[in-house]
């Protein structure tokens, strides 16, 4: 299924076009409070000097929330620039303190470590297995050896399509496959999230701690 792949052009076009014409309360994945990522944030235990990245962040409010809890280096990631200043133009001034990267996630070439990588609905939409194997070599590279690892994807019974496009859901047990070994699985919780249009969406989310050496 390569036109999901967040290589194509087509599919960054793809995700222009909605920022570019919904505001941020309408998209499918908005969320008012995004309370189990902070909660698996704080049981990962982190202080609030190390290093937060979120992939795929674009417009979410999980950077303001985190801002709100002390973090002071948080960065964002997002395919689209139109989410991006969608989240500077929400946090004003306070957009000078957090470090926003334009990329693919699987072209992505990290120059530092990370403490914590999150992701809350990107790695389902990667369709196409080379297009995950790149997903989780860059991976392997930003997250530093002991740090954390928060992915949410679609549940097994969740919808097999997000914004018009394909999808691949996970058990807790079939995400950390792909993973893979270089990270131990923690925590693996439900969550039953429903659209501004009222749509009900399973998710799982898992926290992994990369293994030391």
């Amino acid at each position: 299924m390569k036109e999901n792949s967040l290589m194509d052009k087509n599919c960054k076009d793809h995700w222009e076009g909605i920022y570019k014409t919904k505001i941020p309360t309408e998209v499918g994945w908005y969320q008012a409070d995004p309370k189990q990522s902070l909660d698996l944030i704080a049981a990962a235990g982190i202080g609030r000097t190390q290093k937060i990245i979120d992939i795929g962040g674009g417009a979410s409010l999980l950077v303001d929330k985190l801002m709100e809890k002390g973090f002071e280096d948080v960065t964002v990631l997002d395919i689209s620039p139109a989410a991006l200043n969608q989240a500077k133009s929400r946090l004003g001034k306070n957009a000078q303190k957090i470090s926003w990267i334009e990329a693919d996630i699987t072209g992505f070439e990290p120059d530092r470590k990370f403490d914590l990588w999150h992701d809350r609905a990107v790695f389902h939409f990667l369709t196409d297995a080379d297009d995950r194997k790149k997903y989780v070599k860059v991976m392997n590279l930003a997250v530093a050896p002991g740090g954390h690892l928060i992915i949410a994807t679609f549940a097994l019974d969740g919808p097999p399509k997000c914004s018009g496009l394909e999808v691949v859901r996970y058990s807790p047990e079939s995400l950390a496959k792909e993973i893979g070994r270089n990270f131990e699985l923690k925590d693996a919780v439900e969550e039953l999230h429903v659209t501004p249009s009222g749509m009900p969406q399973k998710f799982i989310y898992c926290r992994f701690k990369r293994r030391k050496g």
